[in-house]
């Protein structure tokens, strides 16, 4: 019954727009064209998805079935580069990266964890296959500009924001776990109300590790 509750598509949408943002943005830092600004953006932003399913979940990436995720990521590339002249003059760009990652990070690892809590592995792997949904993509794109992937380097959050969203989530899981026991008939507010608290948890577990993230970087 728990593999009912779906965390709300807009999660996914969150992240792969900040995603794909901030790989146009490294992009442009590297002096790429618009092709290369496409390029890194939909590698950044699809990439941590691409080795959540294909190698740990076994399923169709939802960049190939659902129709958003594209015209997302163009929008995002087309907005870098009509902006470029501004970004590229901006003197704290690589905080600008980081911010942007700080909010996709979170967001990824909520919707890693609940396509793996679907499955039914337990909770280390659920855990594990959260961190390769949000960090993946960044690092990817980090391997191909040749820098040193974000995670790696001195000074950053981005392990703690991943764990303080698996941990949170993790937590406010057991609430739907709870509903999925209730009956119908007049205990069926009760569950409604379960399940609307669950889906509260997870939203407060993405954006309170995202604002640690944000914060982190002033």
């Amino acid at each position: 019954m728990a593999a009912e509750f779906h965390v709300p598509v807009y999660f996914d949408y969150l992240a792969t727009f900040s995603w794909a943002l901030s790989g146009a943005i490294v992009a442009l830092r590297k002096r790429c064209d618009i092709v290369g600004l496409f390029a890194l953006a939909l590698l950044t932003s699809v990439g941590g998805s691409l080795l959540r399913d294909g190698l740990f979940l076994q399923r169709t990436p939802p960049v190939l079935t659902d129709p958003v995720y594209l015209p997302l990521i163009t929008v995002a590339t087309l907005l870098i580069a009509l902006l470029h002249q501004r970004i590229a003059n901006l003197p704290v760009v690589d905080k600008l990266v980081s911010t942007i990652d700080a909010v996709g990070t979170p967001a990824f690892a909520v919707v890693g964890m609940q396509l793996a809590l679907g499955t039914g592995i337990p909770l280390p792997g659920v855990v594990l296959v959260g961190a390769v949904s949000s960090v993946g993509g960044g690092v990817l794109r980090d391997v191909i500009v040749r820098d040193i992937p974000f995670i790696l380097q001195p000074g950053q959050f981005f392990a703690l924001v991943v764990l303080l969203a698996s941990l949170a989530f993790l937590a406010a899981f057991p609430l739907f776990a709870l509903a999925a026991l209730v009956g119908t008939g007049g205990l069926s507010q009760a569950r409604r109300l379960l399940t609307r608290t669950h889906a509260g948890l997870g939203t407060l577990a993405v954006g309170l590790a995202a604002a640690l993230g944000i914060v982190s970087k002033f």
